[in-house]
């Protein structure tokens, strides 16, 4: 499409309806068939628009007014909601993002992979505020006074922060005091310009149950000045602070953790539960951050799998074996792979803390680890996978396929992955029996969903 083509120009000001909404949060309308995309819009609402940059295919417009409201519009919470890039959906009540969220499930799967199939309302939470157990934030100087918070959206620059509604309020408040000690113990902030200074980022992970704390703090350089005054000086204040962990990144780089890390104090874990079972969770463990609502995932993958005791079942994308692990009891025994090794060795380790003998895990490519297992004898009755944002591997959808498991149990944290790689399972003999999407970031576009598919053979 030529410039010519486009019915709007930069700088117009255009009248539109919103009639939907993107996975990130903006409000789409369209002149003609030519799409805007509108931040803080909601469906429904006839806005005027300022059209502020004309790309390929679509527009990018700011509200100028706002005619006609979506009835569960309300004021935001957060005093930043407007220049943070943290939180997209606080202008709609959370019943209204609930809605959001199952519609979007549904019309994704239908738009990308042609499939119609039960999707359930979005499971939510009584109280959606206050919900995550880690906090990761920059730090940085802002005329001369050391800052702290997330950034302002699509730049770099640090939106000053002392506390934010969906983060703990302790992992707030030690977040705060940092700012005030790293001054005192000469903890010179990181300036990503010029790639000066020394501290970085500040991670605080808490065990939701144990209300144990993990304080990673990620330096440019190996040397830490006042390390030992500064830690006792932080543990006083909030002995809760179990472990605090020092993360060199020496390199100019975007990337928040470097390779090499060491313990300050305490030990390598922290400790929590999902339910009875309990995991050590170290400073680059992946783990949910939403505790109330993983163990209503959990439960629903529980359901799904309607484990007999006699069942071998795959957690293919395992990480620390948290899903697989909560299923141990009920199964037979637990298959697990994963290609990272610190994650395996931490599966491994949550398997022995619980006496879990069922539980065996291998390093590497699931695709190729399952093959091995099958030469072994070793037949999967069901295989969870829960695969990063990417979705799964082609490799590893064909070796479900090749390997006719009688029950897959999907978990994506991205409907437009999800709805790629269930087309291809749909399409090789394996029926979508139903979807049941999870707000796991209450506020946010994103939304969790576990699927249940089974072999049409085994079905029938």
């Amino acid at each position: 499409m030529n410039l010519v083509n486009k019915p709007v120009e930069k700088n117009q000001i255009v009248d539109v309806e919103i009639t939907s909404m993107t996975h990130d949060g903006l409000g789409v309308a369209k002149v003609g068939n030519f799409p805007i995309f509108i931040k803080n819009t909601l469906p429904g609402e006839s806005v005027s628009v300022k059209v502020i940059a004309i790309k390929k295919n679509f527009a990018i417009g700011k509200v100028i007014d706002i005619y006609k409201q979506n009835e569960l519009r309300i004021e935001p919470k957060c005093p930043i909601y407007k220049q943070c890039g943290g939180c997209n959906l606080q202008h709609l009540s959370y019943y209204g993002q609930l809605q959001i969220k199952t519609k979007n499930v549904k019309e994704t799967l239908k738009r990308i992979g042609g499939i119609e199939t039960t999707v359930h309302d979005c499971i939510g939470m009584e109280d959606s505020w206050k919900y995550r157990n880690k906090t990761q934030v920059p730090f940085g100087l802002y005329n001369d006074e050391v800052v702290a918070g997330f950034y302002r959206e699509n730049t770099h620059d640090i939106i000053n922060m002392n506390s934010c509604d969906i983060q703990d309020e302790t992992a707030d408040e030690i977040i705060n005091y940092l700012k005030i000690v790293s001054k005192k113990y000469q903890l010179i902030p990181y300036n990503e310009e010029n790639h000066s200074g020394n501290l970085r980022h500040v991670i605080v992970r808490k065990g939701y149950v144990t209300n144990e704390y993990m304080v990673t703090i990620v330096t440019k350089e190996k040397k830490l000045e006042n390390k030992k005054e500064f830690i006792n000086d932080l543990v006083n204040k909030f002995p809760m602070i179990k472990s605090v962990v020092q993360n060199i990144n020496e390199k100019k780089t975007n990337t928040i953790m470097g390779n090499a890390q060491k313990v300050l104090y305490g030990e390598n874990y922290i400790f929590d539960y999902i339910g009875d079972v309990k995991f050590a969770i170290s400073s680059r463990s992946f783990y949910q951050v939403n505790p109330i609502q993983t163990n209503k995932l959990y439960d629903k993958v529980l359901e799904y799998a309607n484990l007999t005791g006699n069942e071998i079942i795959i957690d293919a994308y395992c990480g620390i074996g948290t899903i697989g692990l909560y299923l141990s009891k009920k199964a037979r025994s637990i298959y697990g792979v994963e290609i990272i090794p610190d994650a395996i060795r931490d599966a491994i380790l949550n398997a022995k803390i619980n006496s879990f003998t069922n539980a065996h895990y291998e390093i590497g490519k699931a695709e190729e680890v399952i093959k091995i297992w099958q030469k072994d004898n070793i037949k999967a009755d069901i295989i969870i996978v829960d695969p990063p944002r990417k979705g799964c591997e082609k490799a590893l959808l064909e070796t479900i396929i090749e390997m006719k498991i009688p029950r897959v149990i999907y978990v994506s944290c991205d409907p437009a992955t999800l709805a790629r790689d269930l087309k291809i399972l749909n399409e090789n003999n394996y029926n979508i029996n139903e979807v049941q999407p999870v707000d796991m970031f209450p506020h946010t576009m994103h939304v969790e969903s576990i699927v249940l598919l089974k072999l049409k053979e085994a079905d029938n």
